[in-house]
């Protein structure tokens, strides 16, 4: 089985999210085949849990390979840096 790379999208719309998304703001998306089927995505959002969000709400974006690592690397050192904060 070939490992999965992390994807990300960001968000662009937070109307009724206010506490959990942030627009502007780079999110991990987790692969969820049922929810896709219903144009929702499973998001990271602001409490460190994974939510399904209407997919309108974000933009996916492709990353390099070099931010994909870092980022995966950081996720794995366990630093509270969020995803899109800037790092």
């Amino acid at each position: 089985m070939r490992k999965s790379r992390k994807r990300f999208a960001v968000c662009i719309d937070n109307t009724d999210y206010h506490a959990s998304l942030i627009p502007g703001k780079l999110y991990e998306v987790l692969p969820d085949e049922d929810a896709a089927k219903d144009d929702f995505i499973r998001v990271i959002d602001e409490s460190g849990e994974d939510y399904l969000y209407h997919q309108s709400l974000f933009i996916p974006v492709e990353l390099p390979v070099k931010v994909q690592r870092a980022l995966r690397t950081i996720s794995h050192q366990g630093l509270q840096t969020p995803v899109g904060s800037g790092l």
